[in-house]
């Protein structure tokens, strides 16, 4: 008798957790108040759901909400260029759809989705996971944005592997079409279809991939990239040649060098310093000196106005 009632909770409960991934997702948590986050907050809300950005830091939110006005205007104009009232009504109805929010425990309380852009630490991911799974209802799927860790690494530390998946985003999240969704071993079907679902309904171009270190993208342009400061570094070619060459040989709309600027050079050796250590042996995730030095002197690219080349603020 103990056993059937138990059986019968949890087919219930199960039942319950496949009701409400079937209904989709209304309601979405950005953990994470940086350019990436404000972006996907952005997006999210642009397209009908109702969105809570979250950063411990008021200031940071504030900036946040700023750059999100600001693109929002920049959409308006060119989407709206022969209607402006129908422009102010978009940037109203968005920004109707969007909080701003410090305390993480409130903003999940009843979220469908919790999507996780901080800095590319584990530790880091791994605590702000473990805390929100003690406080999220049971439903609620967990991603992260992460561009080169593991996703089941930060999965690890919670209950809810079978509801956790990577959704990559690319930078600035407004403009690029891609959406990288990710699944574990763990995740379920149920699970992926809804991330899939998601990215359709936010406008996005959906790849899908296993967690494999990089997923696809970066897989192929992290090596590209280090190869072009290699050649840099040798001093086979300048940056100016290697990005000329890279435009006109290859058709591509930016070179490398310009590029890694454009990402943070600081960015880029995290994560090929996180790829040599797991992959000691490959050539091709040898650190650079020249790119080590960079970021010590904190040339870290555009954001600061100096990378491997200089710009004006």
């Amino acid at each position: 008798m103990v056993f059937a009632t138990v059986l019968s909770f949890c087919c219930r409960r199960s039942l319950s957790f496949s009701s409400s991934l079937r209904s989709g997702v209304k309601h979405v948590t950005v953990i994470g108040g940086g350019l990436m986050g404000s972006g996907i907050a952005q997006v999210a809300a642009q397209t009908g759901h109702d969105v809570v950005l979250v950063d411990v830091n008021d200031g940071v939110l504030k900036k946040s909400e700023k750059i999100i006005q600001d693109s929002l205007m920049r959409v308006a104009r060119k989407k709206f260029a022969e209607n402006k009232k129908d422009g102010e009504n978009f940037i109203a109805e968005t920004l109707g759809r969007l909080k701003m929010e410090t305390k993480s425990d409130k903003a999940v309380a009843s979220t469908d989705l919790v999507i996780e852009a901080v800095v590319e630490n584990l530790e880091l991911k791994q605590k702000i996971f473990a805390e929100l799974d003690k406080v999220a209802p049971k439903h609620t799927v967990f991603v992260s944005n992460t561009s080169s860790l593991s996703i089941q690494e930060i999965a690890s530390v919670t209950s809810r592997m079978d509801r956790f998946g990577g959704l990559h985003f690319f930078n600035p999240v407004p403009v690029m079409k891609l959406l990288e969704v990710i699944r574990i071993p763990e995740t379920s079907h149920e699970t992926f279809a809804l991330l899939l679902k998601f990215g359709t309904e936010m406008g996005k171009t959906t790849v899908e991939s296993k967690d494999s270190m990089g997923f696809i993208v970066n897989r192929l342009l992290v090596p590209y990239v280090h190869e072009a400061i290699k050649l840099l570094e040798r001093g086979d070619a300048s940056a100016k040649d290697i990005d000329v060459a890279m435009k006109l040989g290859c058709g591509y709309p930016m070179g490398p060098i310009e590029l890694v600027d454009y990402t943070g050079l600081d960015m880029h050796k995290y994560i090929i310093d996180g790829w040599h250590k797991t992959y000691p042996e490959n050539p091709l995730y040898e650190p650079s000196p020249m790119l080590d030095k960079y970021v010590k002197e904190g040339k870290l690219g555009r954001k600061v106005g100096q990378g491997f080349f200089t710009y004006q603020k």
